[in-house]
């Protein structure tokens, strides 16, 4: 058994822990008497003030000059942990590691056509929506780039409808810088999805985006978060989505430093039961030579 300060030796199946005290109680209650004194009484400061130098006393030497510890015995079992996961046979490069890495992705410059492509088709929608809703092509426009504007926070439909050789080049640096990154974004997850791509990224991630730009909007852009319409948003995300995704994989995937890792049996295409050799099973003979 260990010494009440922690330094001797432990026992099997006990474990040193911090002694229980009640002066961290003791001290709080003082220090909150003599706030309370203050507006009340003297002498419920001077009861607080007694209060506070027991507990910080009684917390020293708790402390100090070693910590009070007591033993408490624990107990071990073995805990078989199971799943109900089914396992996938994956071909490692080596025996030790195990990488689950992409062989084949696009390049940067495809991402970017993608982005330059649906940044295109993005803009049929936005504007069909401002020519129904507002008679107007430049309010989506001049209300995209409100959002960098502080000035035009307070302004009104009439003044977003009309032309701003400000709104268009803010809206221009806007959409275009995010169409890129977005497009880079959906060069590398086309090869994440193994199938039906260009309808999973067209679908499920202009749902995601809308959805956590939902959720933020007040934050980034008062002015959007009041005015946009999220149906129009959603559907202008789609045809980005499908139109990027269509793109992006037209184009042929290069090679990565993964495939290259590869044995030279999997780079040129020949299937065996065996990645590598292996010893055989106990009961089994070594195959005849």
């Amino acid at each position: 058994m260990s010494s009440d300060h922690g330094h001797g030796h432990t026992e099997d199946g006990v474990i040193q822990l911090p002694a229980p005290t009640i002066f961290p109680m003791v001290l709080a209650l003082g220090i909150s008497l003599i706030c309370t004194g203050m507006v009340t009484n003297i002498v419920v400061g001077l009861l607080g003030l007694v209060l506070t130098l027991w507990g910080t006393v009684g917390w020293f030497f708790q402390v100090l000059p070693h910590e009070h510890h007591v033993p408490v015995a624990v107990e071990t079992e073995d805990v078989e942990i199971g799943t109900l996961r089914t396992l996938q046979a994956r071909l490692p490069t080596d025996s030790i590691h195990r990488k689950i890495l992409p062989v084949e992705t696009f390049q940067i410059t495809t991402g970017l056509k993608g982005g330059i492509a649906g940044g295109i088709a993005m803009v049929v929608p936005a504007t069909l929506f401002s020519l129904l809703r507002y008679h107007s092509v430049w309010y989506a426009m001049n209300l995209l780039a409100a959002g960098g504007f502080v000035s035009w926070a307070g302004a009104s439909n009439e003044f977003l409808s009309q032309f701003h050789i400000q709104g268009l080049l803010a809206a221009l640096v806007i959409h275009g810088v995010t169409s890129l990154l977005v497009g880079l974004l959906y060069g590398a997850m086309l090869p994440m999805y193994p199938r039906y791509p260009i309808i999973t990224c067209g679908f499920v991630a202009p749902f995601l985006f809308t959805a956590l730009l939902h959720s933020a909007i007040g934050v980034i852009s008062p002015i959007l978060n009041q005015r946009i319409d999220w149906f129009w948003f959603a559907i202008s995300q789609i045809a980005f989505g499908l139109v990027c995704g269509f793109v992006v994989n037209l184009h042929t995937k290069v090679r990565t430093a993964q495939f290259r890792a590869l044995p030279f049996a999997v780079r040129a295409g020949i299937h065996s039961d065996r990645a590598t050799p292996s010893s055989p099973e106990p009961g089994e003979k070594d195959p005849p030579r």
